[in-house]
């Protein structure tokens, strides 16, 4: 499936394909020294462009990769969440990266919870994790609300293998119980 034909619908959040309107939120979002604290690091404009192509050649290349999520009410771009499977990535990740005026409203769930439904159903996967940086204690708290467990320490791949990360994750069997639960 093309990311040209993806759309999922939350109650507050649409989560579609990546669209070339969508790079100023892309922008803003890694522009931001504390949003893109996490996420790899602020960036300049053209290193952001560089990303969002690499997002957008991903559903081209592999048929997965981040949504745009657009918040209902307003129809602003609030951030990426998604199914994301680099090369040499320590597994199948639904990640997450909000504005920061998008923090503190549920919406990093609500989008990973969806975004896990599909993976699962749609793409197969037997597994998802979610790649954190140790510090970071918010996304400690999605991936927890999600159901997930801290796994450890983790390595990426180069040129990032310096970063320290851990792996938090479940099955799907865990996922659909958790859902089952929630």
């Amino acid at each position: 499936m093309s990311g040209q034909d993806m759309r999922i619908e939350t109650d507050r959040l649409l989560l579609r394909s990546i669209r070339p309107e969508d790079f100023e939120g892309w922008v803003t979002l890694m522009g931001d020294p504390e949003s893109a604290r996490f996420i790899g690091g602020q960036q300049v404009r053209s290193q952001v462009w560089r990303t969002f192509m690499t997002m957008a050649g991903a559903w081209a290349m592999q048929g997965v990769s981040m949504f745009s999520v657009i918040e209902k009410s307003s129809g602003n771009w609030i951030g990426r969440v998604g199914p994301w499977q680099p090369e040499g990535w320590p597994g199948t990740e639904i990640a997450w990266g909000l504005t920061r005026a998008a923090w503190g409203h549920g919406y990093a769930t609500e989008a990973a919870a969806a975004a896990a439904d599909w993976a699962f159903a749609q793409l197969g996967w037997s597994e998802m994790i979610h790649v954190i940086d140790p510090a970071n204690l918010d996304s400690q708290k999605v991936a927890q609300r999600l159901g997930s467990s801290c796994r450890g320490p983790g390595q990426l791949p180069p040129p990032l293998q310096d970063f320290p990360i851990e792996v938090w994750g479940q099955t799907r069997e865990q996922w659909r119980q958790h859902r089952l639960h929630a």
